[in-house]
């Protein structure tokens, strides 16, 4: 599967790298990730097959446009890569992408902060790709630098 758009991301939150880990990988997305223009916030988590750590757990994400995606885990590897693909978009997403990918990554820096890296990569359907395109760039990445800065907050504010 080809990739038709990506947008990344980073911060450093003031945090050492198991902190940051320990609290941003597990992190229900409800909450963080608030509605913004075309974007539907996530409402709920439903049939989340385990605590949020290990290759092969699933979980459904309901949006406030009553639309759904599924994300699995594809790759853990802890305090450094944390990697799901996103299935099973209904709603409009449903009607423009097969699916997608995110990818995260925790690097300790030399002051005992953590950067975090966040890449988000959508596969647009035959003939949307330009259409998706254009809602990753003017949306999406905006988007997830919104809410990097509420994770990097949440990732300082724990104990």
């Amino acid at each position: 599967m080809t990739v038709t758009a990506s947008a990344s991301t980073a911060r450093v939150a003031a945090a050492p790298l198991d902190r940051a880990w320990s609290v941003a990988t597990p992190l229900t997305p409800v909450g963080f990730y608030p509605r913004a223009g075309v974007i539907p916030a996530v409402v709920a988590v439903h049939d989340q097959t385990g605590p949020w750590d290990a290759v092969g757990r699933t979980r459904r994400l309901e949006l406030s446009d009553g639309s759904s995606v599924v994300e699995s885990l594809v790759r853990v590897e802890p305090d450094g890569v944390f990697v799901y693909e996103l299935s099973e978009f209904t709603g409009l997403l449903g009607r423009l992408v097969t699916g997608g990918r995110a990818d995260w990554t925790y690097r300790a820096t030399p002051s005992g902060r953590t950067r975090v890296d966040w890449t988000y990569s959508f596969f647009a359907r035959p003939g949307r790709g330009l259409i998706v395109r254009g809602i990753v760039r003017f949306a999406w990445a905006p988007y997830m630098r919104r809410v990097l800065v509420g994770i990097t907050r949440e990732i300082e504010r724990s104990p």
